[in-house]
């Protein structure tokens, strides 16, 4: 199999789809990589370590994507790379669909064979693998991320930790998924008095039993959600539906309820985002503000720390990328049920049903069907 690790080129992204490691993996089972020159600088990955790894070192993007079957990126096609697209080549990267028209019509158009990290699911339906890596790093930099802001010129000008004889800050987190509870832990080791809002009372019960106590746990319900909000001065929304648009839980109406200078960070922007006020925004432009509140909302939050990310990435993408391309993507995912929930578009079919639900009136007329009929067929 001839492998492609392009040059991502969303803003400020500076992971890449494969360390030097992983490349070693591919080429050591007789595959050939193609790796754009410079691909990997950013992530502490030189090209001669590439070169070293049995990559071959490709000058540009054109070259790259006419000549690679499969592409193993980190963040969706954006701008000219839509055009690149082809229906003989595999995709596999992160794609969050349901927020993403242009693309998800660009796919179909292309006829591509697209496979979503966020979307694979472990063994039982065990949790999201290939998202959990990057949940946990966007997890522990948003309270980074709020706290920076807390400190701007925009910001209420209060201190996460607080100092003795002052209040501590207040940081509710909405959703205790693997970005929540990261989120969390990071905001309680600052100091800060720490709530995290669930629906799942189970959740919370191992939220509360590993942390002993050291993070408040709260039922999520429309009157809760109202009241932690308007006494928080960091609220950070973590809240997840794989494949599908995040739903708004926080309201316009909650947010511009908070103190003047308060600060919201919405880890599922990448969804959509689960605060009303929420768009999407760049590490080069990080918040705006909304009445006098300030977000921030940026779509890439791992890539500000692009070596701790590529490595966490591929440490979990690789073992699936190796049965792609050993077996083929049909029997790997046909082997897998859990694989095959990452199946997002294939020869013009849309394969996440959530995600036509999410788009629907902008795509047009769309054939769906689900990923195990498109495997049978």
């Amino acid at each position: 199999m001839l492998i492609g690790v392009p040059t991502e080129i969303k803003n400020n992204e500076r992971r890449v789809g494969l360390t030097a490691a992983g490349v070693a993996e591919l080429t050591g089972r007789g595959h050939q990589v193609l790796v754009q020159s410079g691909a990997g600088i950013g992530s502490g990955v030189t090209d001669e370590a590439y070169r070293a790894a049995g990559a071959e070192l490709v000058d540009g993007p054109d070259a790259l994507w006419e000549r690679a079957e499969t592409i193993v990126k980190v963040k969706e096609p954006v701008g000219p790379e839509l055009a690149r697209l082809r229906g003989d080549q595999l995709l596999f990267t992160y794609l969050h669909l349901a927020a993403e028209p242009e693309l998800t019509s660009a796919l179909l158009a292309a006829g591509t064979t697209a496979i979503a990290y966020e979307t694979v699911t472990a063994p039982g339906g065990r949790g999201l693998p290939l998202l959990a890596p990057m949940s946990r790093v966007a997890g522990r930099l948003a309270p980074l991320a709020g706290a920076q802001q807390l400190a701007s010129p925009d910001g209420s000008g209060v201190l996460l930790g607080g100092v003795p004889g002052t209040r501590k800050a207040r940081v509710v987190v909405v959703g205790g998924g693997v970005a929540g509870e990261n989120a969390a832990v990071v905001a309680a080791g600052m100091g800060a008095r720490v709530t995290v809002l669930d629906v799942d009372l189970e959740r919370l019960a191992q939220i509360d039993a590993v942390h002993q106590g050291r993070i408040d746990t709260l039922a999520s319900n429309a009157l809760t959600l109202t009241e932690q909000i308007a006494d928080a001065d960091l609220v950070i929304g973590s809240v997840l539906i794989p494949g599908a648009a995040a739903p708004k839980l926080v309201t316009r109406e909650m947010a511009q309820a908070m103190r003047p200078g308060s600060v919201l960070v919405d880890i599922a922007i990448d969804q959509g985002g689960c605060f009303e006020g929420s768009k999407p925004t760049t590490h080069q432009e990080p918040t705006f503000t909304d009445g006098e509140q300030v977000y921030y909302c940026v779509t890439n939050m791992p890539g500000a720390v692009p070596q701790t990310s590529t490595a966490a990435l591929t440490n979990a993408t690789l073992p699936y990328l190796l049965r792609l391309v050993d077996r083929g993507w049909r029997e790997a995912l046909a082997a897998d049920a859990g694989f095959a929930g990452g199946l997002s578009t294939h020869a013009g079919v849309l394969t996440q049903p959530a995600v036509a639900e999410a788009l629907a009136g902008e795509l047009g007329d769309v054939t769906v069907r689900e990923a195990d009929e498109v495997l049978a067929g």
